[in-house]
């Protein structure tokens, strides 16, 4: 009896640790412009701005919170982000109160990942830009994009390739 007592509650504690959180605008709200550091141009950006209207998937990681879990998941949308949709391209935002660290970091990342779909930047603060709505709680928040509009938001505490689907079947539905 008290190993299948403890066998449930390790299931509950699983899934428990593995549920979602909210975070991220809701579908039909509006993109609030803000800016990050960009490691490609090594100057302060406005991807908002930059992108204007095209589909955009913008992925806010937690900094403290990256792991070799979710690099999988940001290559796996990297590549069939842009097999489900030419037009798409994903802004992976880093979230953090230690940005010259950041920095300094992303292109290690980048060049480990090599992705070819994938613009990385770095925001100061972990809470993420004013009216976005994004929760510190969520290690990774994923909010698709078309025409400066939400079409989706998703939000993880653990997060691997095999939560992609759900977004590359977002990332269809853009034009």
């Amino acid at each position: 009896m008290r190993q299948t007592w403890a066998s449930i509650m390790l299931l509950v504690m699983a899934a428990v640790a593995r549920a979602d959180v909210e975070s991220g605008p809701k579908p039909g709200e509006k993109t609030e412009e803000f800016n990050v550091y960009g490691i490609a141009d090594e100057k302060e950006v406005s991807p908002v701005a930059d992108r204007k209207d095209k589909p955009t998937v913008y992925a806010f990681v937690q900094h403290s919170r990256f792991d070799r879990p979710m690099a999988r998941f940001l290559k796996t949308l990297d590549g069939d982000g842009k097999s489900a949709n030419d037009a798409v391209q994903i802004q992976a935002i880093w979230l953090t109160d230690k940005a010259d660290a950041a920095k300094e970091n992303l292109p290690k990342v980048n060049m480990s990942l090599k992705f070819a779909n994938t613009a990385l930047s770095v925001f100061d603060g972990t809470a993420g830009p004013n009216g976005w709505s994004l929760n510190s709680d969520a290690h990774l928040t994923v909010v698709v994009v078309e025409k400066g509009k939400v079409i989706a938001s998703f939000a993880y505490q653990s997060v691997n390739e095999t939560d992609v689907p759900k977004v590359i079947e977002a990332i269809k539905k853009l034009k």
